[in-house]
């Protein structure tokens, strides 16, 4: 596939909390076109490029304290492969009172009383309407296309995304990296427990083998460090019947697809990132969203065949 000019610009949504922690800053990347004329010069601003718009719409959701910068690289690359997707920062409450960059997390929305009742994330029907705005919005007024939508995310992101996903009929795949959704005893589940995911399309999970931010999480879930990987669990055990994949990354580690900041989030859990998780895992994100919100058949075939170096799995 030939490179293609992918160009960003900010917007803002208004979410759940009281202010100020009450706002997202995004950024949206997208396939553009240079025209070489005085106000793009002037602004910086590109049109998008219309071959194959209306780009679906891919929301990416980061994990706790870690912020959207960290996934510029694997957001382009879908980008490049036709789609509009949109990362974003959010600070708000996370646990015990504390502040910090999370994708939004309503945990009485997880407790068992509640479970299945609501999405765990608040923060994406206002990232949807957001998204809806900016389509109505010049420059990418009518670029893109609001009812092919995937929703992905990394670590706590994820989780809230298979969390969320079925609540959203716009939502045609959804996808995770280092993400489950075994839940933390405090919120009143019995250890070990995964929940049902809800989700109600095709799902691809990644995780590498160096995984040491879920190894050194066991304890929030009342396990030890030998326990079952829960992402392989999550597979197995929580997703409906369906078209998903699971793909594990041998040496890759929890920051696989990200750059991630030493000074924040939880890093320094992680075990070695003894391979390169991003370029694999965004090709074969790239080929499995082809597929299921462009529903193209050379991506189909590619994704059947897909191998580079990663152990896959399907069902």
């Amino acid at each position: 596939m030939s490179m293609r000019l992918i160009r960003s610009l900010w917007w803002s949504a208004r979410t759940d909390g009281d202010a100020p922690f009450d706002t997202a800053h995004l950024k949206v990347y997208y396939p553009a076109i240079a025209s070489g004329d005085d106000a793009e010069r002037l602004t910086g601003v590109f049109a998008p490029d219309p071959a194959d718009a209306p780009y679906p719409v891919v929301l990416l959701l980061s994990g706790v304290n870690v912020g959207q910068d960290s996934y510029r690289r694997f957001a382009t690359a879908l980008a490049e492969s036709g789609f509009a997707v949109v990362t974003f920062d959010r600070v708000a409450e996370l646990f015990g009172g504390q502040r910090g960059l999370t994708p939004g997390v309503d945990l009485a929305a997880a407790r068992p009383d509640a479970y299945g009742t609501r999405p765990t994330c608040p923060t994406i029907p206002a990232l949807l309407d957001a998204v809806a705005a900016l389509n109505e919005t010049e420059p990418l007024r009518g670029a893109l296309d609001l009812d092919r939508v995937a929703l992905g995310g990394h670590s706590a992101g994820g989780t809230v995304v298979l969390q969320s996903a079925r609540f959203f009929p716009s939502v045609r795949a959804v996808f995770a990296w280092g993400a489950h959704t075994m839940v933390a005893t405090m919120l009143g589940w019995d250890p070990g427990t995964v929940l049902p995911a809800q989700v109600e399309c095709p799902v691809l999970l990644g995780v590498g083998t160096n995984d040491g931010v879920i190894r050194g999480s066991a304890d929030r879930y009342g396990e030890g460090e030998d326990r079952p990987d829960p992402v392989a669990r999550t597979f197995a055990e929580a997703l409906p019947d369906g078209d998903h994949l699971l793909a594990v990354v041998p040496g890759a580690n929890h920051f696989g697809i990200a750059d991630a900041d030493p000074t924040a989030a939880r890093a320094f859990l992680d075990g070695p990132a003894e391979a390169d998780a991003l370029a694999p895992f965004a090709r074969l994100t790239s080929l499995f969203l082809r597929t299921h919100l462009r529903d193209s058949a050379t991506a189909r075939e590619e994704l059947a065949g897909f191998d580079d170096g990663l152990l896959l799995e399907r069902r």
